[in-house]
């Protein structure tokens, strides 16, 4: 069956002898970095469900569990607006993305590019000397960027599905079928964190085995299924009996705004996967249809439950909302459903560096080594995110802090610089200049912001109850 690549890489611009064996790779397997087939032209290319389906499960991970806190951080009304401001600029970035990538493509002669080509290939034509003769760097950072903000989010949902295994089984006792409001009682585990993490180990390793994405719809599906159950619950149990919310500040302190500010560039998880889910749709063009419909219901869902969550719970709002639900089977379920959501979604957050590294060792190998190679440096960075996730105390803050760099600059400071160095020399607008700069101006301070946050909170006191999001509580 002929597999298709996330990320349709190419080694056109490194040295011959790479490019002659990453091409030959190419051709022996029919499935990588090749990029003589155009995804449209494939029978077996995406289609606008299962491109959909991809696309909001990029989008939908932990950080949505968090958006009451960042709710509280920002206030009932600041809050909101906020959050829908991000959105579109994180949406409108998406787009600038999409028609530099777009552009450069037919400029170069491509069937198509990815995030890091476009910027190399823009850095290539660029009035200044100094960025044309390293414009390879500029993929170079990127990938980087890709490879650091993905696999920090796989180390996220390392942590948080086995910090939610462990509470099933170590609460199962105090479960009951009674449903009341929960009263804090931080508990003892009975066995380490690292075991629970060790138990799902093999089960991800298996799963970034599978590396056809249409393939891995029917995972996506069963993804959005469960997270889309648990999301009912939550929604069901915080649309109840909420609270008066007059006595609610309506805009919180601005030094809390920044911790609101770095949540929310977190949240919006999906920049690094919106040009390879184009690049496999059977029919490109529809992707934009796609894209602002699938953000849209994204942006909708995460203003509802921040608000939500946090006029149901008020001061009381935890760093997870799953903190907040009563201790029952029924809410359990939640705990249960979100999780097997985030464990398929690591597959799809785990093929965007997965398809960066892979070609390139793939390359400097022997074809006959081909599958070994290829299966070894998939266990190895599953292996990787397992090992962050153990050595790291405070995992949640030191993905927040590489989120707030990386997510920041591939979300909002990248996109609008690309657009300038890819159209300057077409005569922009001062319009379009003046935005662009003041979108990269604006994801700069929430890198700075973000940073800011990760470190203060990093060199407080370990408090174990709430290292992590989803800490023991019953």
């Amino acid at each position: 069956m002929l597999k298709t690549s996330l990320l349709g890489k190419d080694f056109t611009s490194e040295p011959s002898s790479l490019d002659d064996r990453s091409k030959s790779f190419s051709e022996s397997r029919g499935s990588l970095a090749s990029e003589n087939v155009h995804p449209a032209e494939e029978a077996s290319g995406l289609s606008i469900m299962q491109t959909l389906i991809h696309l909001l499960k990029c989008n939908i991970g932990t950080g949505l569990l968090g958006l009451p806190l960042a709710m509280k951080n920002a206030g009932l009304l600041v809050g909101p607006i906020s959050l829908l401001a991000i959105g579109i600029l994180t949406v409108h970035c998406m787009v600038i993305l999409l028609n530099c990538a777009h552009h450069l493509s037919r400029r170069s002669q491509k069937t198509f590019v990815n995030y890091g080509e476009a910027m190399m290939y823009s850095l290539e034509t660029c009035p200044n000397t100094w960025l044309r003769t390293h414009s390879v760097w500029g993929r170079y950072t990127v990938n980087f960027l890709l490879i650091t903000t993905q696999l920090g989010f796989c180390s996220v949902y390392f942590m948080f599905v086995a910090d939610n295994l462990q509470q099933m089984v170590e609460d199962a006792h105090m479960t009951s079928n009674n449903c009341q409001p929960r009263k804090i009682l931080v508990l003892t585990p009975i066995l380490d964190i690292r075991f629970y993490m060790l138990t799902i180990l093999p089960f991800l390793v298996l799963l970034v085995f599978i590396q056809n994405l249409r393939m891995l719809s029917i995972f996506s599906t069963l993804a959005n299924i469960t997270t889309l159950g648990s999301m009912a619950l939550i929604f069901e149990y915080i649309i109840q009996e909420i609270p008066d919310p007059s006595n609610l500040p309506l805009m919180a302190s601005w030094k809390t705004f920044l911790l609101f500010f770095g949540t929310a560039i977190f949240t919006f998880e999906g920049v690094g996967t919106v040009l390879p889910l184009k690049n496999q749709m059977k029919h490109p063009q529809q992707f934009s249809f796609v894209l602002y419909l699938g953000m849209s219901l994204v942006i909708i869902l995460y203003i509802c439950l921040g608000t939500l969550g946090y006029m149901k719970f008020g001061s009381n709002t935890q760093a997870s909302i799953t903190l907040n639900l009563p201790n029952c089977w029924l809410y359990q379920s939640v705990k249960l459903m979100y999780s097997i959501g985030i464990f398929f979604t690591y597959a799809l957050q785990f093929h965007v560096p997965a398809e960066i590294i892979i070609p390139f060792i793939i390359s400097q190998g022997s074809e006959s080594w081909t599958l070994f190679i290829d299966l070894s440096v998939r266990t190895a960075l599953v292996c990787l995110t397992c090992v962050s996730a153990i050595l790291i105390p405070r995992l949640d803050l030191v993905i927040s802090f590489v989120g707030s760099v990386s997510s920041s600059a591939l979300a909002l400071i990248i996109p609008p610089l690309l657009e300038l160095i890819t159209f300057y020399v077409e005569d922009m607008s001062c319009v379009t200049i003046a935005k662009d700069i003041m979108i990269s101006i604006l994801g700069l301070l929430g890198c700075v912001f973000g940073t800011y946050q990760a470190l203060y909170e990093l060199i407080q006191p370990i408090n174990h109850s709430i290292a992590n999001s989803t800490g023991v509580y019953a």
